[in-house]
């Protein structure tokens, strides 16, 4: 079987916003999306690219792992894992659109070690790959940007059909799914928007662990002009007000509601 060994960016320790607990998140590199608030943008190659440090100097951004190098990696901070109960999230770009024997290989030699494994995704990869890492992955962090198509083309530059698919896919599979609503205020706020979402997720019967709710921010802008790119526009970030009236209207379905995450 040849496995292709994709390429990562960056390895974060002691993360506390990419699942429970302390983790590790691996952020491999390579996403088809093109979200125009993207804040990780030398995530969407899936190529290695130059960029220059915050000191001025050039670097060359992604390097392939091994699986065996990854979970080295990952059990060095074993001892927090189990601390804190976290555990490894692996992350991008997006990451379902790797190789899919490897990310089985690495999530099963994970679990073997008694890590967690958490997937951030966007649901753009293949089902099949979804399918596969299901049985070895204890949660997903699924980001819904737009339950209207059009909308979701506009500003991702993709339909929103296949990650609508593979959303039904996992909860069919009873995975356990923590739901993230991107939200910039104006384009996906107001209460139509929400209502519209939340009723798509009960009519199918999504199931979810919980909601984040995860506000506009501008962190990570100044990585464009680094990698000599134009700087993409600038949203606005929702309100506390309007935040406090999501999460109300979110908690009339869904009681496990957080801001952030």
């Amino acid at each position: 079987m040849s496995v292709k060994i994709p390429r990562v960016f960056n390895i974060q320790r002691f993360s506390v916003h990419d699942g429970p607990g302390m983790r590790t998140a691996i952020f491999f590199k390579g996403c088809p999306l093109r979200c125009a608030w993207c804040h990780n943008p030398e995530s969407q190659a899936f190529d290695p690219e130059v960029m220059v440090s915050l000191e001025g100097s050039e670097e060359v951004i992604g390097r392939r792992y091994s699986v065996t190098e990854l979970v080295e990696e990952a059990t060095a901070e074993v001892l927090y894992y189990d601390q804190s109960g976290g555990g490894v999230t692996l992350t991008g770009g997006e990451p379902t659109c790797q190789d899919a024997d490897y990310l089985e290989q690495l999530a099963v030699a994970l679990q073997m070690r008694g890590i967690s494994v958490g997937i951030d995704t966007s649901g753009v990869g293949p089902a099949d790959t979804f399918s596969r890492l299901a049985p070895h992955v204890d949660f997903f962090l699924y980001d819904l940007k737009f339950i209207d198509d059009p909308a979701h083309r506009f500003w991702t530059g993709a339909s929103n059909a296949l990650p609508l698919r593979n959303l039904e896919l996992l909860a069919s599979l009873e995975s356990s799914i923590y739901l993230r609503l991107i939200l910039l205020e104006g384009l996906n706020t107001d209460r139509d928007a929400i209502e519209a979402t939340m009723t798509w997720l009960t009519e199918r019967g999504i199931g979810v662990a919980g909601v984040n709710l995860l506000p506009y921010h501008r962190f990570g802008m100044d990585k464009y002009a680094r990698l000599g790119r134009p700087a993409p526009a600038e949203f606005t970030t929702p309100t506390p007000e309007t935040l406090t009236r999501i999460r109300r209207q979110v908690e009339s379905r869904y009681p496990r509601v957080t801001i952030g995450g």
